[in-house]
């Protein structure tokens, strides 16, 4: 059964979308409308768009053709609505920068640079790291934290922007087994707080027990509005048949390639 959708309108309407850099085109005839409360996990190769997808959605590249619209406005107008958590967060590991300071620069954009906190600052830099579970670590140095505990704080800094939109590119990508189970329980809690989340992992086994719907992306989208993966989306998305994705301990059986001995 697909997934009941929000009645109020779409907060991404992506239409007929191609998109790219310079003379590449990575994103193809891309249509996708994502609702208030979605929570929709983005899986496919490396190279096949998904990070693109998510950098045409902030309004960070020009689109080819198509249109894309966050709450009825341009991807540059409408990204005052979105928090993003990128893939690969880089800081100066000597800079002494404070947790909560890193989370109050979430509250910082165009008209606020240069300016100071307000208490409405702190106020809600503290509530999004309680949120994360990271309050009581407020006042430590960011370099002191392990990979789990930093992904929380930089999950906060975009909490802090008060976004409607969550976007996450491969959050769990340098943390391990245990922090990724954390963040994605985490990211439940959150979705429950009324925030829509659109998150690119490849952990599929993973992420299909916490997500609302599956869409698979390798420069065509295939999305059907459901959980449920079927063989036709992973041949198209990944190029090779899957016999098999097991539960419990993530591994995947895959069919012989051609090729293989």
């Amino acid at each position: 059964m697909p997934y009941s959708h929000s009645s109020q309108p779409p907060l991404v309407e992506i239409s007929h979308l191609y998109a790219g850099y310079n003379e590449e085109t990575v994103l193809h005839d891309i249509n996708l409308t994502v609702y208030q409360d979605d929570f929709i996990g983005l899986i496919g190769p490396n190279g096949g768009g998904k990070t693109t997808l998510l950098k045409t959605i902030l309004g960070l590249l020009p689109l080819k053709k198509g249109t894309v619209k966050v709450m009825g406005d341009s991807p540059r107008q409408g990204r005052s609505h979105i928090g993003y958590v990128p893939q690969i967060a880089i800081y100066d590991s000597d800079f002494p920068i404070s947790v909560l300071d890193m989370v109050r620069m979430g509250r910082l954009g165009p008209k606020r640079l240069f300016k100071p906190y307000n208490d409405d600052d702190d106020t809600v830099a503290q509530e999004r790291l309680a949120w994360v579970g990271m309050l009581k670590h407020k006042n430590r140095s960011l370099r002191e934290l392990s990979g789990g505990q930093r992904q929380r704080v930089y999950i906060a800094r975009a909490l802090a922007t008060q976004p409607d939109l969550l976007l996450l590119d491969e959050p769990t990508n340098s943390v391990d087994t245990e922090a990724q189970q954390h963040i994605y329980e985490l990211l439940n809690e959150i979705n429950q707080h009324g925030v829509t989340i659109l998150l690119v992992s490849h952990d599929l086994n993973t992420i299909s027990s916490h997500v609302k719907t599956i869409a698979c992306l390798n420069r065509e989208l295939h999305y059907h509005g459901e959980k449920e993966i079927t063989p036709e989306m992973l041949q198209a998305a990944y190029g090779c048949p899957v016999e098999l994705i097991a539960h419990g301990i993530p591994h995947r059986v895959l069919a012989t390639h051609k090729g293989d001995e």
